[in-house]
């Protein structure tokens, strides 16, 4: 079983505030559904580049390609 940590009572606090856990439900269908399409249809397995600030480039490459493809499929 987990531990309580301070980090895991401060969120179980969080979502005992009115409406917080409606809401926090919805990144399952809203944020979750986008990370595992780098995955298989991207293949984003792993960071290519070595250091921070070249990882933030290549995810921020990664969701520009996401986003121009969506763009694309619009119209």
């Amino acid at each position: 079983m987990l531990t309580k940590t301070p980090l895991r009572r401060a969120m179980a606090a969080r979502l005992k505030r009115a409406g917080r856990r409606s809401r926090y439900r919805l990144t399952e269908q809203v944020v979750e559904p986008l990370f595992g399409q780098m995955k298989p249809a991207r293949g984003f397995r792993q960071f290519l580049l070595h250091g921070l600030d070249q990882a933030r480039g290549e995810w921020a490459m990664t969701w520009i390609d996401h986003n121009l493809l969506k763009l694309a499929k619009a119209g």
